[in-house]
């Protein structure tokens, strides 16, 4: 299994609009972040998890030619923002409707968010979209089997993910020891981390490492970085052996 991170940033992306923080005026390609998603792909099959704003040039970037499905974590624009873009792959598929996996009230997102799709009577070359309901047990998305994982995003549920021995958790500063279940034996854990500081809605560093910890992936990468995490090459450096900053473009295999 190839997992490609299309990308690693926070809601804002970095460089932060405006910005003339080291961070954001950094030179360093893996400084550069956009909206957080992943490509997973096997012999057979591609999906992504997430679809932000940055999807059309995420999939021009990865040269992304084949699209089995779309998974969604939840709801925020961040994640959910470039979903028109599917139709790319309907026309590619001779009208194929895309395969949609997200919970009931991700669903009614967006449907409200991109009435436009889902209309009685459709615009002539609106994205085809096939909706499937992420319920709590494992599923099959495009060919890929998924094990959700239930986290908590301050006040809101966030639906994120185990595939064979990888997991990928976005979004999230608490999860229930009960679904800490599902991450025991992952090899590799991609984990948000947004800061050095506290944050209401997401793990910062701290956090982030003692929760790796006590997983005990051999791997672990962090995402969803914001740029008060500081430089990518400054952060790597303190941290341990078995984890690393994930970056746009990292690729990995399973």
């Amino acid at each position: 299994m190839k997992i490609t991170v299309l990308g690693s940033g926070t809601s804002q992306g970095v460089p932060v609009i405006g910005c003339e923080c080291k961070v954001c005026q950094s030179t360093d390609e893996k400084d550069y972040r956009r909206r957080c998603s992943i490509l997973v792909e096997t012999k057979d099959s591609t999906i992504v998890i997430d679809t932000g704003p940055d999807f059309r040039e995420q999939m021009l970037r990865a040269k992304v030619k084949k699209l089995d499905a779309v998974v969604f974590t939840h709801e925020h624009k961040d994640h959910v923002a470039g979903l028109d873009d599917v139709r790319a792959f309907n026309f590619m598929n001779k009208g194929k409707e895309m395969e949609v996996f997200a919970s009931e009230r991700v669903q009614v997102a967006l449907k409200r968010e991109f009435e436009y799709i889902f209309a009685a009577n459709k615009y002539p070359g609106v994205p085809r979209i096939h909706l499937n309901q992420i319920e709590d047990a494992l599923f099959n998305a495009g060919g890929i089997d998924l094990q959700p994982i239930n986290v908590m995003h301050y006040k809101l549920p966030v639906k994120c993910f185990r595939i064979e021995k990888f997991a990928y958790v976005t979004d999230a500063n608490y999860i229930e020891d009960s679904e800490k279940e599902k991450l025991k034996g992952v090899e590799v854990l991609i984990l948000n981390a947004l800061r050095k500081e506290k944050h209401i809605s997401h793990f910062n560093l701290d956090e982030a490492l003692e929760l790796i910890q006590e997983i005990n992936p051999k791997q672990a990468y962090l995402t969803h970085i914001s740029h008060l995490m500081g430089t990518h090459s400054e952060t790597e450096m303190e941290l341990p052996a078995n984890v690393k900053i994930a970056y746009d473009g990292l690729v990995f295999h399973v």
